[in-house]
């Protein structure tokens, strides 16, 4: 599909492809500006609200394959960037010691391509993620400015290297350091919340087309409400949201209870310190009880939304 396309065609574009926004959220709409504007995408968050994923679907929009920087504590540039075929270019030495050519050994012909590079070299279009971009160091940071500003490397060996293909740019950041300001100067910016329990429930029913409507809103809700009333370690993630999801519809549930609720519990919380915290605070007969509230909170809004 053409870049070329309305904010319209892009939303229906990404919900053709699973996608899920809504226009409270401006995730549709900034991505939109984002491509738009050849600009890369800082996309900020808590873990599981769906980050990666916004990457994943313009790879699809765009029909451009998807290269991953998987980022991590001490990623240095050889390991994103590029490396050298040492053992290539020692051959080389030994083949031809006396008409050899420091410039011989230093082409694209010994350069091993890393993720960003790879963008940069590639022929078509790609959708580049540099993920968890909070997880490097300020070093590196500085690295990617030249990347992210004018799409163009330095290699001190070969020189200059731009893009042979404006690659469209998504990185995510956790929020587990404050990243610098020259990298936000950069990007567009965008922040993920976690799904309102509308927006899950499209989702779900999106994901897993055989989840009664019942279900998914009693799901949705109780999630919301472990999201919202629990200072918890790790929230439930989208994705863990479709997998207790799931577990129920396998065991033939079609609504929530407390038996089932303590039995499936670990679906959603992952850690002991977490499982504890929620049967000294809430328990499952107190969870449904507040997602029931929840949901009376929702026929309120709306019945005061149809008399205005």
């Amino acid at each position: 599909m053409s870049n070329k396309m309305t904010l319209d065609q892009f939303e229906n574009a990404l919900e053709d492809a699973g996608y899920i926004s809504e226009r409270d959220d401006r995730i549709a709409l900034t991505a939109f500006l984002a491509t738009e504007l050849g600009k890369p995408l800082l996309v900020s968050g808590p873990a599981g609200v769906g980050k990666t994923e916004i990457a994943k679907v313009l790879s699809q929009v765009f029909g451009a394959p998807l290269i991953r920087l998987q980022c991590y504590e001490g990623l240095d540039e050889t390991k994103a960037l590029y490396e050298w075929n040492y053992q290539r270019q020692l051959i080389k030495i030994q083949m031809g010691r006396e008409h050899l050519q420091e410039a011989d050994l230093f082409s694209t012909e010994y350069l091993l391509p890393r993720p960003l590079l790879q963008a940069l070299l590639s022929e078509e279009r790609t959708v580049l993620l540099i993920d968890e971009i909070d997880k490097t160091d300020s070093e590196f940071e500085a690295f990617l400015f030249e990347l992210l500003g004018e799409f163009q490397v330095t290699i001190p060996e070969m020189g200059t290297i731009k893009a042979k293909q404006r690659p469209i740019v998504v990185l995510t950041s956790n929020g587990e350091r404050e990243l610098s300001d020259g990298l936000k100067r950069r990007c567009i910016f965008l922040h993920v919340e976690p799904p309102s329990v509308n927006k899950e429930v499209r989702i779900l029913r999106t994901k897993i087309p055989d989840l009664p409507e019942r279900l998914a809103f009693e799901v949705a809700r109780a999630v919301n409400v472990l999201r919202e009333r629990l200072s918890l370690n790790k929230i439930p993630s989208v994705s863990e949201t479709m997998d207790w999801a799931k577990a129920l519809l396998v065991m033939g549930k079609t609504g929530l209870d407390p038996a089932w609720v303590d039995a499936t519990l670990t679906l959603l919380l992952k850690s002991k310190d977490d499982v504890e915290l929620f049967y000294r605070e809430m328990g499952a007969e107190r969870l449904l009880f507040e997602a029931c509230k929840v949901a009376q909170g929702e026929r309120q809004h709306g019945s005061k939304k149809q008399q205005s």
